[in-house]
């Protein structure tokens, strides 16, 4: 048997897999569309395990995904593959609405032709997991609880709004035809391997390369933040231990400005690889015009994770921004790699 992961070369899938391939020994089928934030060399380190199998394609792609299913008969698949930042889904939908939600149509029913074949403790043992996100529940007031499995879904960007109908596809084929199913609703992952269009490696490169720090709006907007590996563990429990059917949030229990966050960075790289005029980091902050739509505050609600499967996250962002920090620092040929045109570009249209 094996586990099929989607999604499996961008941030979260390619962290997930080196996470699971130094734990376990189970072969992984790693499959990636390998659009701009997918990067093969996230997963170069395992590139000679003869339990990794990587495969170029697009979930989207019934024929492929049904052959994949039928040749390696996987008894998990977890489903990252996604486009997934808001920036993007405001300027360009419809890749978000083919990949997020027909991408997530066609995977669900070709595990549901694959369910219906399996027998025994094949069946029995089968999961289906998808990856979601906390955008699904809209945005919170300063004083608002924070976000239960329960929140009624109020999404108010095409990312968001895509995400939402995929959860809803996946609950669902749960209720309909009982694929087991399993949900995780993260919170905002930072760490090693994340393409520097989200805030922290932004911001991180930004300030190596001597260039003003983008903060939209007032800065004010606040956000959970959960360290990639701990969110990783996080899913892992869910497999080891949810129950079929059920949604779990996954958060880090960190609630920070986007400001105190830049401001944090910059203090880490005052000490860590202080600018060569002896200013402090904080000097390159500069406000820019706010994104339209922008959700002020997200908080994540992780009790039940933490009751019903005992996960509770590892790293404090105080210790998870330190890492952070340090392994863009000591990968500077990853960064160099991946800076290209396209993300330049990107930039340009964002944040000029």
């Amino acid at each position: 048997m094996s586990i099929f992961v989607t999604g499996a070369a961008g941030f979260i899938g390619s962290n997930f897999i080196l996470n699971w391939l130094s734990e376990k020994k189970e072969k992984i089928i790693a499959l990636d569309k390998l659009t701009y934030a997918g990067n093969l060399e996230n997963l170069k380190s395992i590139a000679g395990d003869s339990n990794f199998v990587f495969l170029q394609g697009d979930i989207v792609d019934s024929n492929l995904i049904g052959s994949i299913l039928k040749k390696y008969e996987p008894r998990l698949v977890i489903n990252f593959a996604a486009e997934s930042h808001v920036d993007r889904s405001i300027h360009e939908p419809d890749e978000f609405m083919q990949t997020n939600i027909i991408g997530t149509y066609r995977l669900l029913e070709e595990c549901r032709s694959y369910y219906s074949e399996l027998t025994g403790v094949g069946k029995k043992n089968f999961r289906f997991l998808h990856v979601s996100t906390d955008e699904v529940y809209g945005s919170l007031g300063p004083y608002d609880d924070a976000f239960k499995e329960t929140k009624q879904y109020e999404p108010n960007s095409p990312y968001s709004a895509s995400k939402a109908a995929s959860d809803h596809l996946v609950r669902a084929w749960y209720h309909t035809y009982g694929l087991p199913t399993l949900t995780t609703n993260c919170s905002n992952n930072y760490g090693p391997y994340q393409f520097p269009e989200k805030l922290i490696p932004l911001c991180i490169l930004k300030a190596l390369n001597g260039q003003d720090l983008p903060i939209y709006g007032d800065g004010q907007q606040i956000r959970d933040w959960l360290y990639v590996i701990d969110h990783c563990k996080g899913i892992n429990s869910v497999l080891d231990k949810g129950t079929i059917g059920e949604t779990y949030n996954i958060g880090g229990y960190n609630e920070k400005t986007n400001l105190e966050v830049v401001h944090t960075l910059c203090i880490l790289l005052d000490e860590l690889q202080p600018r060569e005029d002896e200013k402090s980091y904080k000097t390159q902050i500069k406000f820019v015009k706010d994104r339209l739509g922008h959700d002020r505050r997200y908080a994540i609600d992780a009790n039940k994770i933490s009751k019903e499967l005992g996960w509770a996250p590892d790293e404090t962002f105080e210790t998870g921004i330190r890492k952070t920090i340090l392994w863009y620092l000591d990968n500077q040929e990853w960064v160099g790699h991946i800076q290209s045109g396209e993300y330049q570009q990107w930039l340009s249209n964002n944040y000029e």
